[in-house]
């Protein structure tokens, strides 16, 4: 008699479990094609912050430092004036100042960054494999860099490898954050700066970027023989 009660009280359960969809959740997935709306974080950056600051910063420092036009004097007959050699960059690394874990953010950053440097045509960015390799070797940091003694070890190496460089590349990026109640506004700063390995001079650019976080309040009912 009690087996039968017990069995019972199972299939009921289990019947009274379907009217309330939702108990277990579900997730999915598809593929966000070109020009569709992109996803904006709700609780910290994402692509919709890095991208633009990346994008910004690297156009506006590499337009102040492409080189001008030659003037030549026009030759009826001579060879073609030669393009102005390309800045040879070694870009160290991405620092994260900010507030929060950007995670796996970090490596798309660097990697766009050094895209752009590429694809704006007048720069010849290092491999980042020669550039690791080197640290590690000297087990040096980025910052490190900063010591006479490390830097002039560290050209060094890279001359031998057979990678040359006049500028050394750094990126930082920090945050500042403004609260109002439970809402609060976060501005995003992206900082390259590049530093003349011979003669010490440095140039920076930055790129600003805000987004407001809002906190909503959801109110929710007692529902008949149910959660709320």
């Amino acid at each position: 008699m009690q087996r039968r009660r017990f069995i019972g009280w199972l299939v009921s359960s289990a019947g009274t479990a379907a009217f309330f969809p939702g108990c277990h959740g579900t997730q999915y997935a598809r593929v966000i094609k070109p020009g569709e709306k992109q996803m904006i974080g709700s609780h910290q950056a994402g692509q919709e912050t890095f991208r633009p600051l990346v994008d910004e910063a690297v156009t506006k420092l590499v337009a102040r430092h492409a080189p001008g036009p030659q003037m030549m004097h026009q030759v009826s007959h001579g060879p073609e004036p030669l393009p102005p050699p390309k800045m040879r960059v070694c870009f160290v690394g991405v620092e994260n100042k900010t507030a929060e874990e950007i995670g796996d953010f970090k490596e798309q950053i660097y990697e766009n960054i050094d895209t752009r440097l590429l694809e704006c045509g007048t720069c010849a960015p290092i491999s980042r494999r020669y550039v690791e390799a080197g640290l590690c070797q000297l087990r040096l940091r980025p910052d490190q860099l900063f010591v006479p003694d490390n830097l002039n070890m560290f050209v060094g190496l890279m001359n031998q490898q057979g990678q040359p460089f006049d500028y050394l590349l750094f990126a930082k990026l920090t945050s500042g954050t403004t609260r109002e109640n439970k809402d609060y506004q976060r501005d995003y700063e992206l900082t390259l700066e590049l530093v003349n390995i011979h003669n010490g001079e440095q140039d920076k650019q930055t790129a600003a970027i805000s987004k407001g976080y809002h906190h909503s309040r959801t109110s929710r009912a007692l529902s008949a023989g149910g959660w709320f």
